[in-house]
């Protein structure tokens, strides 16, 4: 006989470990989203893996209860699948900055998400390098000052959500710090789709990028009727650079990484591999 369902409250995920990040930093916003969204979907901490890089958004899993990991700087992806890899039946979740996730760690997003590993990836982006001391990063806007940009950004930003629908992420996010509950859910969205989930968070940096008076104006919802399938309209949303989209702009199902890992096992088991004598034969 199975025992009883064991369900945590929110509280219940918080470890001793307190947040030291800056009063109204965006980052405990996106954490409260995450502790309701584990108890909402009852994901026991035993069955739960939390992996971070470096930025003040690294400091994540050890604020919650769970299996963690605080890697090096930009290799929350590959320490991820590695965890999925080894054990297919543990939750993971992987966050990280901008920086982390868009500069040194940029090129294991697309590998990532053509892999299509069963986990979530929240990007915490507050378009700043928060944590030394407010130097521009990958999704800074152009002409942006800062201590390393002291006469403006010259350079483009990039875009996360069209970044990850053209490598071929099979759920693409976004959501906003100051939007608990709609990020909750989203979140929870995430966590749900089988396969690589992409969810970026605009998480405003109260010391160094203070948007909050800038983003509200600029928040829309993905339309109701958007067809999440849809890989050239949810392009459309992600291009659409004068609004901040807010919602699930692709989603559609494919072989997770897993899966495949899975039939190639299945046939290895099932071949009649050579024996050594014949191999060594070959040379000899």
């Amino acid at each position: 006989m199975s025992g009883p369902v064991v369900s945590l409250t929110p509280q219940e995920y918080k470890t001793e470990e307190h947040p030291i990040w800056c009063p109204g930093c965006g980052d405990f916003g996106v954490l409260a989203s995450l502790y309701q969204s584990l108890s909402a979907l009852n994901i026991l901490p035993k069955d739960l893996t939390v992996i971070s890089g470096i930025g003040c958004s690294g400091r994540t899993p050890g604020f919650v209860k769970s299996y963690g990991f605080h890697v090096v700087h930009g290799r929350v992806l590959p320490v991820s699948l590695g965890v999925k890899a080894a054990n297919p039946k543990l939750t993971v979740i992987g966050v990280g900055g901008d920086g982390d996730g868009f500069a040194i760690g940029g090129g294991h997003l697309p590998h990532a998400s053509r892999r299509n590993p069963d986990m979530t990836y929240i990007i915490m982006d507050n378009a700043v390098y928060g944590l030394t001391k407010g130097q521009y990063s990958p999704t800074s806007p152009t002409g942006y000052q800062a201590g390393s940009t002291p006469y403006g950004n010259t350079e483009q930003p990039l875009n996360p959500l069209a970044m990850t629908i053209a490598y071929g992420a099979t759920f693409v996010g976004q959501g906003y710090s100051g939007k608990p509950k709609e990020l909750t859910q989203l979140i929870n969205r995430a966590i749900e789709h089988k396969g690589f989930a992409f969810l970026n968070v605009i998480s405003p940096c109260i010391t160094f990028n203070n948007t909050y008076k800038v983003i509200p104006a600029k928040l829309k919802e993905v339309p109701a009727d958007h067809d999440v399938t849809n890989q050239a309209k949810a392009f459309e949303l992600a291009l659409q650079n004068d609004v901040v989209q807010l919602g699930v702009l692709y989603q559609v199902r494919k072989p997770t990484f897993e899966e495949g890992m899975h039939q190639v096992i299945t046939k290895a088991q099932a071949a009649s591999p050579p024996r050594l004598d014949e191999i060594f034969s070959e040379f000899s």
